[in-house]
This record gives structure tokens, C-alpha cells and sequence, in this order.
């Protein structure tokens, strides 16, 4: 598997990647909550833009005061 940023990854690969189940992407997906398109009725996803879509819910699952800690949170 290629590991460029701007390598496509099929629904298996994310789901791999991420250790959940393809149901799990699948869903994300149709939700729009993972970021993916779809050429014909397949999804595909960009690696780059997972990678981003885990920092994104990384720095989200932070409590405040931690993300606060880390220069995460709002500027005051």
C-alpha cells in the first residue's frame, strides 16, 4: 500500500488502518462524518485526509483544560 498523503484508500484499507470493522467506514462515511468520495457506488478515501479526520478527533477528544494545556484550545 502506498503511503503518500494523496494515496487512495478503499473502504478494507481504511478499515485496516483504523482496526474497525468496514461496516464502521462504511457507515462514517454515508454520514459524512469520515471524509471519503465515491467513484461509481464504491467509496474511496484519501489518505491524507484520514490522517487529518484522526487529529481532527484526537484534539476533540481532549478535555478542555488539557486541550488548553497543549495551546489547543481558544485564544484568550
Amino acid at each position: 500500500m502506498n503511503t503518500s498523503s494523496d494515496s487512495v484508500m478503499t473502504v478494507k484499507e481504511v478499515a485496516e488502518y483504523l482496526r474497525v470493522n468496514q461496516r464502521t467506514v462504511y457507515r462514517l462515511a454515508v454520514e459524512r462524518r469520515l471524509p471519503g468520495f465515491k467513484v461509481g457506488a464504491n467509496w474511496r478515501f484519501k489518505r491524507g485526509d484520514i490522517e487529518g479526520w484522526i487529529s481532527a478527533q484526537s484534539t476533540a477528544a481532549l478535555p478542555a483544560d488539557e486541550a488548553n494545556a497543549h495551546g489547543e484550545g481558544k485564544d484568550t
